[in-house]
């Protein structure tokens, strides 16, 4: 298993929603946010370090956005971080129709309700986070009787075994981190969604490959950096949903997109989180 760096980053005022949506323009791979101070992990051998945090944080100073902040930094073993999650973690209700409950959590279904039942480790996609809540959505409206479904960048494998439930023929979901391979097999397992598998590495690994619905819950600097693999993936008429991204990111992602064949169709905000929704 691969170890990690975790950065333990404190301000005032503390404002989650503006230090973690500052944070993902750094290229990191997950956030933990706690009631007074918030943590970033990396790989052990990424290039990201206290002073370019540092340096993104005092643009929202230089802003007057942050009055003080600290940056500290520890190692951290590969290891299954449940029992992190499991302190914080709750049933959502997403929509009336889905909901998102780890195994460790009581619910009880309505009629027609679709229940996702994922543990995150610590893999990305337990549904606390905007953007899961905001392709979740997407879904609901775009998944039913699509043939072949690409989640890239899986993560627990929620929203390809959302796309299953939601009616889609067959998924392929794709990450290439190890933890989130094992964790979204766990969860599709559990989910019983035999249509559903899950593979590890990038997006090559189904160049040969086409889908009529691709979904991409990551961040701006890999989806601009991935467009044209994007692309020839897609049949025609298929539909793309990309999330992950800031309100900010909007004008670059579309530009970036529409220059290739893809025309927009319609996005959803929450906070400043949005998802995009393209038709190639």
């Amino acid at each position: 298993m691969k170890n990690y760096k975790q950065f333990i980053i404190k301000a005032d005022p503390f404002n989650i929603d503006l230090l973690s949506g500052n944070l993902w323009n750094l290229e990191i791979l997950g956030i933990n946010e706690y009631d007074n101070y918030l943590t970033a992990f990396v790989y052990e051998d990424s290039e990201l370090d206290i002073e370019k945090i540092e340096v993104s944080l005092n643009e929202l100073k230089r802003q007057n956005l942050l009055n003080y902040f600290s940056v500290e930094v520890e190692n951290v073993e590969g290891k299954n971080w449940n029992e992190e999650w499991e302190k914080k973690i709750n049933v959502i209700e997403v929509t009336e129709k889905l909901v998102i409950k780890p195994t460790f959590k009581e619910y009880n279904a309505k009629p027609g309700q679709i229940i996702l039942t994922i543990d995150p480790k610590m893999s990305f996609g337990t549904g606390e986070h905007q953007t899961t809540k905001i392709v979740l959505r997407l879904l609901e409206k775009y998944a039913d009787n699509k043939k072949l479904v690409l989640d890239l960048g899986s993560g627990t494998g929620i929203l390809g075994i959302a796309a299953s439930k939601l009616g889609a023929e067959n998924v392929i979901c794709i990450d290439n981190d190890e933890w989130c391979y094992i964790n979204a097999q766990e969860n599709i397992e559990r989910n019983e969604v035999k249509n559903v598998e899950i593979i590890n590495g990038e997006i090559d690994k189904v160049k040969e490959l086409k889908f009529d619905l691709v979904v991409a819950n990551i961040n701006k600097h890999i989806l601009l950096s991935i467009y044209n693999q994007i692309k020839n993936v897609c049949v025609e008429n298929c539909i793309l949903i990309l999330s992950g991204l800031l309100e900010s990111d909007y004008d670059e992602i579309k530009k970036q997109y529409t220059q290739i064949g893809f025309t927009a169709l319609e996005f959803l905000q929450q906070d400043e989180w949005i998802g995009i929704v393209f038709k190639n």
